[in-house]
């Protein structure tokens, strides 16, 4: 029983996707402050100083009814970011390590199983181009 919950928690997409959920947000809300705090400010900038920031008022007087542009593009870089950071912190030397490690256990990427259909497909293509008459 132990050894199944150990063959589970080193597979590589398990171990990946914890560290990835856990700095992945503590990144986020270190990117989301800086782009709340430097960014925000400088979209807000853009409509001028009688301007309560980027976006409008639906109903005039009507706060409830703003549509803060600043906000969604504030999201856009918080998520890119995140995503970069996470992809070349985390992703690309995981997938380096497990490269590496393949190579130093002399492990080699089985070859897919080629199903009964596709492999009587390629037995009539060869057959045809034996015999000269491919006409496709």
């Amino acid at each position: 029983m132990l050894q199944g919950f150990k063959e589970f928690i080193m597979r590589g997409n398990v171990v990946d996707l914890a560290v990835a959920v856990v700095i992945g947000s503590a990144f986020a809300a270190v990117v989301d402050t800086m782009v709340s705090s430097i960014v925000t400010p400088l979209l807000n900038s853009v409509g001028g100083a009688e301007a309560s920031g980027l976006g409008f008022e639906i109903i005039s007087g009507n706060e409830a009814t703003y549509l803060d542009f600043a906000a969604i593009i504030n999201a856009l870089i918080v998520f890119l970011l995140t995503a970069a950071v996470v992809y070349f912190v985390l992703v690309v030397p995981m997938n380096k390590y497990n490269e590496h490690r393949k190579a130093r256990l002399g492990l080699e990427d089985e070859p897919e199983p080629v199903s009964d259909e596709l492999a009587t497909l390629r037995e009539i293509r060869d057959l045809l181009s034996q015999r000269g008459t491919t006409t496709l």
